[in-house]
């Protein structure tokens, strides 16, 4: 093989410059050429695809977002539009493909693969809801960012001694609000994983005012509903002021943590590795700290399953 693609696909994540940055070197070391393929699917399909070196990804490692950009492309899960991006990595003379984002982005290279075009992936989401491993490329970033942000909104909660019903994101995925809620001691927190009883959160609030506790943090993951909606319950019911923050997209950005930096580093190397070995249809991720790879089909079958031990413990902290 000596010419590889790499792209980024669906929402953007902090690390995902480290892991460009990591296939391109990789890449160039062992003497192949890398073309970078911009705005994800859309870009391959209307050939935005520009050959870079070493100099191309230099002063990226410590930057969040993705520099070769991303977009979510309905066209390409039509037939016609995965047979037009096969058709411009062959007219780049591209035989490989590396794909770095989340689950739409991996049933994309799933795709490429059924085409007989060989494509790794690599995960890269804040959600952390890729099966096969560990973590994902961003969730640290984005775990900090929220721990960040809750525990300026307790110091605000303990002045007014106030109730907050902070929402995350996550999609489908509790992990961001499980850790977040844990990490900051939240009186709750609500995942989609897991059923909630409103009656519980209004039990546990009343619990810790009856002890002499004036103020309260629940996380609320996106996927579980409007946070805002909790919030008014909460105060209708419990007659508690009662406030709502909605972080948004600020848990995307920022500069990414050691630890996305140093996992997407290993993650992009080791997508570049399978390459040179022939695989196709892999995904690369990490367990017990270790990088490992499983086949994309597998990935793309196997549920998102959340840390059961985590959230029992912090309904054993929140009492």
């Amino acid at each position: 093989m000596k010419r590889i693609g790499v792209l980024t696909s669906g929402g953007d994540s902090p690390g995902m410059n480290a892991a460009i940055r990591a296939v391109v070197r990789k890449a160039i070391y062992h003497d192949i050429e890398v073309y970078g393929i911009y705005h994800g699917y859309t870009g391959l399909m209307n050939g935005n695809i520009k050959k870079m070196e070493i100099g191309s990804v230099a002063d990226i490692i410590h930057r969040g977002g993705t520099m070769l950009y991303s977009a979510r492309c309905p066209e390409f899960k039509t037939l016609e539009g995965q047979l037009k991006g096969v058709e411009n990595l062959k007219k780049f003379g591209i035989e490989g493909l590396v794909v770095i984002g989340g689950d739409g982005s991996y049933r994309g290279a799933q795709k490429l693969t059924g085409h007989g075009f060989p494509t790794i992936g690599i995960p890269g989401t804040i959600d952390n809801d890729i099966p096969g491993t560990d973590f994902t490329i961003g969730f640290d970033t984005a775990l900090n960012t929220v721990i960040q942000a809750i525990d300026k909104i307790r110091d605000t909660a303990t002045s007014h001694e106030r109730t907050y019903v902070i929402e995350v994101m996550g999609r489908d995925a509790g992990d961001i609000a499980l850790w977040s809620g844990l990490a900051d001691g939240a009186e709750s927190i609500l995942i989609p994983e897991e059923k909630f009883e409103m009656a519980d959160i209004l039990s546990r609030l009343k619990r810790g005012h009856d002890r002499g506790k004036r103020h309260s943090i629940i996380v609320v993951a996106e996927g579980v509903g409007s946070g805002v909606e909790i919030g008014k319950q909460i105060q209708e019911e419990m007659n508690m002021e009662t406030r709502v923050t909605v972080l948004g997209h600020v848990q995307r950005g920022g500069s990414p943590t050691a630890s996305d930096r140093v996992l997407a580093s290993r993650l992009g190397a080791r997508a570049v590795e399978l390459l040179l070995e022939g695989a196709e249809g892999r995904t690369v991720g990490i367990q017990k700290n270790e990088i490992v790879d499983l086949d994309i089909n597998e990935a793309l079958a196997l549920p998102h399953e959340v840390n059961q031990k985590m959230c029992q413990l912090a309904r054993e902290l929140s009492i």
